[in-house]
Order: structure tokens, then C-alpha cells, then sequence
């Protein structure tokens, strides 16, 4: 990667039911300052950080009095175009990555094209439950939002899991190794944009 480029970008999101900003480094060394008013969504999304080595800061507030779903839905969208504008026109990235992670009983499988267009499909198949104050249902609304943002395809898949914290848990670790390989720079192909169609927008 050239000594000039830098991956970086700051994105904030103003509805009348959250306020997120978020600030993202793609070649950081997995920091992160992240505040939501869900402890077990920071903590998810500080293994974003953490496991895609990705630098992060985020600020959430939303209408958590009526439920998570609007705070976790607008800080995945905000920080899937942080991804987004931080990769440029992606000329020099993989575009694919994927990750098969184990976390004690439970396995996972993320598969993501960085292609411009948003597929996003779920097979962890969770049960409604909650884990802390977060409803399970959210996990597939987070990546459904960052897929949409990112405008990306995602796929993930439950290979076995029992425990909710660990399959989610999971999910989010694989989906932040599956973005580390998938938005790396290739030294082979550098200035190559990795489509045979020229773009990687819609």
C-alpha cells in the first residue's frame, strides 16, 4: 500500500431515534473505544475491532427504552459505510474473505464479497431469547444492516452451538476475520481492481 493512502473514514448518522458516529482505520492494529447503551452489543462489536484488526471508535444512543432494534440496525448500516468509503474504489483488496472459528462448543462459518452489491443470508437460526438486555433476534439485524451499509454479500452459517453468547460471539469473530482477508491490500495486485466487470459498485 502506498506510504500516501490511507483507509480511514468518519461517518455520523442523526435520526429521531439514534445518534451514531463512528470513526474506523481498516489497517489499524484492532483498537477500539466503543460506547452503546447495550453492554453485549460493545461488546460484540469491540471483536470487530479487535479480530479484523481494525482501529474503532464509536459513540451510540438510541430509543433503547422501546428495544435495541433501532440503535443496532443504525450502527451496523453507519459502521458498514465507514468500511464502505474507508476501501475507496477497492482497487488492491481481496474482495473475498472467510472464516470457520470455533468458540467452545459452537462453530461458524462467515463467507463476504467486498462487491458492491448487498446479499446478505443467515443460518445460525437462534432461538428468541436474550443474552444480558439484548434480544438474539439483533445479532441478524446488526449483519443484515452491515451488509446493507457495506454493500457487501454475507453469508453465515452455524456448523454447531448451543450456548447464544457463543454462537453470536462467534459469528462476530468470523465476520471480522472473514473483512480483515477480504479488505486486505494484495502486494500481487496492489493497483488491480479485482473485477473483470471494472467496478465494484452496483
Amino acid at each position: 500500500m502506498p506510504p500516501s493512502m490511507t483507509r480511514r473514514a468518519i461517518l455520523e448518522r442523526i435520526t429521531k431515534e439514534t445518534r451514531i458516529e463512528v470513526e474506523i482505520d481498516l489497517d489499524g492494529t484492532g483498537q477500539y473505544d466503543v460506547q452503546t447503551p447495550l453492554p453485549f452489543l460493545s461488546h460484540m462489536v469491540e471483536q470487530l475491532a479487535r479480530h479484523g484488526m481494525i482501529d474503532l471508535k464509536v459513540r451510540a444512543q438510541g430509543d433503547v427504552e422501546i428495544d435495541g432494534h433501532h440503535t443496532t440496525e443504525d450502527l451496523a448500516i453507519t459502521i458498514g459505510r465507514c468500511v464502505a468509503d474507508a476501501l475507496g474504489d477497492k482497487r488492491g483488496i481481496r474482495r473475498y474473505g472467510s472464516a470457520t472459528l470455533p468458540m467452545d462448543e459452537a462453530c461458524v462459518t462467515c463467507a463476504i464479497d467486498l462487491s458492491g452489491r448487498t446479499f446478505f443470508q443467515s443460518r445460525i437460526d437462534l432461538p428468541k431469547a436474550k443474552v444480558g438486555s439484548f434480544d438474539t433476534e439483533l445479532a441478524d439485524v446488526f449483519f443484515e444492516g452491515f451488509a446493507r451499509g457495506a454493500q457487501c454479500n454475507l453469508h453465515l452459517y452455524k456448523h454447531a452451538g448451543d450456548n447464544l453468547h457463543h454462537i453470536i460471539e462467534i459469528s462476530f469473530k468470523a465476520l471480522a476475520r472473514a473483512l480483515r482477508d477480504a479488505s486486505e491490500i494484495d502486494p500481487r495486485a496492489a493497483s488491480v481492481l479485482p473485477s473483470t466487470k471494472g467496478t465494484l459498485t452496483e
